[in-house]
């Protein structure tokens, strides 16, 4: 077939490597790794499967296809099928083994790739094939038995005398389930062509295509880890956690002290009866317990310490090159657009507050442990502080890591014109003294005259931007912040009336929502475009990227009035029906532009060496020459569609990942 522009692919592999703990990229570079059906339909012809495993050849156009950079090519997942196809091309001999600095392994280039989980995901739909095809109602949907079929064929199996000792499942052993599997390979990309067909009406702008590629090519190059800090971690945390059950035995007669049932029933028995033993729960009852009970609560505390899952999930998706990658996933967040973590999740690391990271990290690599006892004390703690310092730049180089101050504070004071807020962030100063002078009319200085005060300030911008009321106070820590129950109303107030113009937000995006599904037309207030089509509700954003809502409504809230509810993935992980309103509505447009601005970023530095980022940070592998104002004074620049957002990014170096 000549001139192929599109093509649409699917396939079925085996690795003996867990893909959900280790990833794509560690998954593809096993050396048990095969792809074992490939299905695929040029420009929309009908859908071909070459069965690889029993010796079938790809056709050389199809094969010329995948490294021509003018074909589009599709998959429902396309990271996926790009790094499988990469290692693939690579024993072929089609692609080079390595980039062009010869240290890491090549990939096909994301650039002439297309996902269509990324373009469901743009508008509010399931990131599975299954779940957007039953949303769809294609008329073609995903097998049903695909999970039987993969169990059976793509992972190894256990050793049996019925399947006479193999470890692992060819075509030949159940010739009738393989050409069952052929036929579910072939129904994916037919599946995918129906969402392709489905999703017409509303293409991915081009922009967004090119902020998925640079996201790709982050994912590629990945970020090294110090293997032997990682090593020494686990092994001196497994030596800890077994003194620490040995002497909680010791101390208890309990003869399993991880067991919460066991323990709790022990404290029971010595009058002190605790519904949970989780962290707030148990420093709490350290005020009042006696030493025994302190004792056995502090080391139970020190066993309950889950450091090591951090670095068991860095040594599980290490490539060999001693490199995370697929760390990051494009759109993770339906809702707001957001990345989501994989793997080993950089978004919820631990802070570090040790003032001597590197001699603990050095003690950790000797595995030193009589030392670090001595010094620290608590080990599991130590090497908690310590995950960060795991990531590390490669050779010859260190890490400049940057970030946006106050990033979503900024831009829901843009979007609501909230000028003193503005005028705050021009001049430079504390947004926390700056709202608690506001709120109780008097100066306020950090550590200076009515310092006290710069606390409720603090809490009340954490909780309150977005509708929060004393349940978001609660929910926040005000009350383990010292706060009375009586305050928190009355603080409410205070940073609601400090704050007219951004409670005036609320109530036009609630309006504007309402009056856009009811009418089922376009509405436009502030620098923002709700409009309805098709059974979508869009929320069009000044960088012209929009969100979207599946299924608008209009339904009667429990208060007796009026909410829109839209259909998406609930918090219980399923396909549901939502509520929303205006201050809700205003957290994902606020959350949606601080987005568009870190991509902006990214792209504005990216011709440094990104390697990571988390929420609103970029980690960049930088050349020694390169100086972290130059980085900090590129990504604070504001998008021409953000005229009047003042931005500012801080930064520093270092020569392993850590919170300055």
């Amino acid at each position: 077939m000549a001139n192929i522009q599109s093509l649409s692919l699917d396939l079925e592999t085996f690795s003996s490597v867990d893909l959900k703990k280790c990833g794509v990229y560690k998954y593809a570079e096993a050396d048990d790794f095969e792809i074992l059906l490939l299905a695929y339909s040029a420009d929309g012809s009908e859908v071909r499967v070459v069965d690889i495993a029993q010796g079938e050849s790809v056709p050389p156009d199809i094969l010329a296809a995948l490294t021509d950079e003018t074909v589009t090519k599709w998959a429902f997942n396309a990271q996926f099928e790009r790094i499988c196809l990469s290692r693939y091309l690579r024993d072929k001999g089609i692609i080079d083994a390595t980039n062009e600095i010869g240290e890491e392994m090549s990939f096909l280039h994301p650039r002439s790739w297309k996902c269509t989980m990324i373009w469901s995901a743009t508008l509010g739909l399931p990131m599975s094939l299954e779940g957007v095809g039953l949303i769809l109602g294609l008329d073609k949907q995903k097998l049903s038995e695909g999970k039987s079929l993969i169990k059976y064929f793509c992972v190894p199996c256990n050793p049996t005398k019925t399947n006479g000792g193999r470890t692992r499942n060819y075509y030949y052993h159940d010739k009738e389930k393989w050409e069952l599997f052929k036929s579910y390979n072939k129904r994916d990309v037919e599946v995918e062509l129906g969402i392709q067909r489905k999703l017409s009406l509303f293409p991915v702008p081009e922009f967004l295509w090119n902020e998925f590629y640079l996201d790709q090519s982050v994912n590629d190059r990945g970020i090294a880890i110090d293997p032997l800090l990682v090593a020494a971690a686990i092994k001196l945390d497994r030596e800890v956690k077994s003194y620490l059950i040995k002497e909680l035995s010791r101390l208890t007669g309990i003869h399993n002290p991880n067991s919460v049932l066991q323990m709790r029933a022990w404290l029971k028995e010595h009058g002190l009866s605790m519904e949970s033993l989780g962290k707030k729960e148990v420093a709490k009852a350290l005020k009042t317990a006696g030493k025994e009970l302190s004792e056995v609560l502090l080391l139970r505390q020190k066993l309950a310490k889950s450091s090591v899952k951090k670095y068991t999930a860095m040594k599980n998706a290490a490539c060999r090159d001693s490199r995370e990658r697929g760390m990051f996933r494009f759109y993770g967040a339906v809702r707001t657009g957001r990345f989501a973590g994989r793997l080993v999740q950089l978004q919820n690391l631990p802070q570090n507050r040790l003032p001597d990271l590197k001699e603990a990290r050095d003690l950790v690599k000797r595995e030193n442990l009589e030392a670090l006892v001595m010094l620290y004390e608590d080990i599991p703690d130590t090497l908690s502080q310590l995950i960060r310092t795991a990531f590390v730049p490669r050779s010859g180089r260190k890490f400049i890591v940057a970030d946006f101050s106050a990033i979503e504070a900024r831009v829901l004071a843009w979007l609501a014109g909230e000028t003193w807020r503005m005028k705050v962030f021009a001049e430079g100063k504390d947004i926390y003294c700056s709202s608690a002078s506001r709120m109780f009319g008097v100066p306020v200085e950090k550590h200076g005259v009515n310092g006290h005060l710069r606390q409720k300030g603090k809490i009340a911008e954490l909780a309150l931007g977005y509708g929060g009321a004393v349940g978001a106070l609660k929910a926040m820590g005000a009350l383990d912040m010292g706060l009375n129950e009586e305050e928190l109303q009355p603080l409410v107030n205070a940073w609601r009336a400090a704050n007219p113009h951004i409670v005036s937000l609320w109530r036009d995006v609630d309006r504007a929502v309402k009056r856009c599904v009811y009418e089922r037309g376009t509405v436009k207030i502030h620098t923002l475009v709700f409009t309805y089509k098709s059974g979508f509700l869009f929320i069009e954003l000044p960088s012209k990227r929009r969100l979207a809502y599946v299924k608008p409504r209009m339904e009667e809230n429990k208060y007796g009035g009026h909410s829109v509810t839209y259909e998406g993935v609930g918090v219980t992980k399923k396909w549901e029906r939502q509520e929303s309103y205006g201050p809700k509505f205003v957290e994902n447009i606020t959350q949606g532009i601080a987005r568009d601005i870190l991509l902006y970023a990214m792209q504005t530095v990216s011709r440094y060496p990104i390697v990571a980022h988390v929420h609103d940070e970029i980690i960049i592998e930088a050349d020694r020459r390169t100086t972290v104002q130059t980085v900090c004074e590129q990504m604070g620049k504001t998008p021409s569609w953000a005229k009047g957002l003042l931005l500012r990014a801080d930064g520093y170096e270092c020569e392993f990942y850590k919170k300055d």
